[in-house]
């Protein structure tokens, strides 16, 4: 059942379902009335129920970390494309995403970069038992994508020490060399997924090409926790971190395990990246709160 509703409603664009949603919300916010109302994401928001939302607060903002614009998705995010103009504020990651929802007619777009929690990751000391059951060389959590799976097979015949955690893997063609180094489905808990970040020595943070993505929460997430960032090269994360000070980064499987033999192999330079790096973060200002603060103070201007 649960494949049929993803079929459905990539290809079908949650036809019929979205009717459905739109009756549940209104029937639960019936009598009330808002300030503001929040969409995160908004793939089964139709844009009827933003218009009825619209009558019942003062501004409807959609903050949505995914990339609707793109063509991975297929009819995914129909309904929330065809919502775009009723929104008073549309929230995107990405800088082209900027102008792709202004062709759409969005009254106002604010771009930002992803933020980490306060809470869930904030750096804490590990228990013995948790280093023993979650410690790791190279760690990288993340679902596998086609190019993915040559990427960790070249790194894996290369010799680095690396844990993967995430689903889709036996999916791949290099599933017989990875599946050696895969440790279990993603790490859904808050909790287990900081627990097996703060037990990495360094973790890997991978984009997705289809997804457009020159930065992802990991880029956040990782420093937030105090953890070793090790991630591709692109012009955000070099814009969030000092390049073999705060972060390390790299174009190619090759450069990867280069970049990870040398974090292995000197403590100092990795305990100062973990530190500077997350000092950076802190300094950058990218969480949650916060972003939630320039987002709503943008809707009411």
């Amino acid at each position: 059942m649960q494949r049929i509703l993803a079929v459905w409603a990539r290809y079908a664009g949650y036809a019929g379902l979205a009717s459905l949603s739109r009756n549940y919300v209104l029937q639960a916010v019936s009598g009330k009335t808002f300030d503001a109302v929040w969409v995160d994401g908004g793939a089964l928001v139709s844009r009827g129920l933003v218009e009825d939302l619209k009558k019942i607060a003062g501004k409807v903002v959609n903050y949505n970390l995914d990339d609707p614009y793109g063509n991975r998705d297929a009819n995914y995010w129909r309904q929330y494309l065809n919502a775009i103009p009723a929104y008073d504020l549309i929230v995107v990651v990405r800088e082209e995403n900027v102008q792709e929802a202004r062709q759409l007619h969005a009254k106002k777009v604010l771009h930002v970069f992803r933020a980490a929690d306060e809470v869930a990751h904030a750096p804490r000391v590990l228990t013995e038992k948790e280093k023993a059951k979650w410690g790791s060389e190279i760690l990288f959590v993340g679902t596998a994508f086609p190019e993915r799976g040559p990427f960790f097979a070249e790194l894996i015949r290369l010799g680095v020490p690396i844990s993967i955690y995430g689903g889709r893997w036996q999916r791949l063609k290099e599933w017989k060399t990875i599946e050696g180094h895969w440790k279990g489905p993603g790490l859904e808990d808050a909790y287990t997924y900081s627990t097996a970040i703060l037990a990495a020595k360094a973790c890997l943070g991978l984009l997705s090409s289809e997804n457009r993505d020159l930065h992802t929460q990991r880029s956040m997430e990782i420093p937030a926790l105090g953890g070793v960032f090790c991630a591709q090269r692109t012009s955000e994360h070099l814009a969030l971190y000092r390049e073999d000070q705060e972060a390390v980064f790299w174009d190619s499987p090759e450069e990867c395990a280069n970049k990870c033999s040398a974090l292995l192999r000197d403590d100092a330079w990795r305990e100062s990246v973990a530190h500077k790096g997350h000092e950076r973060y802190l300094t950058n200002g990218w969480t949650n709160m916060k972003v939630a603060e320039k987002i709503l103070t943008a809707a009411f201007e």
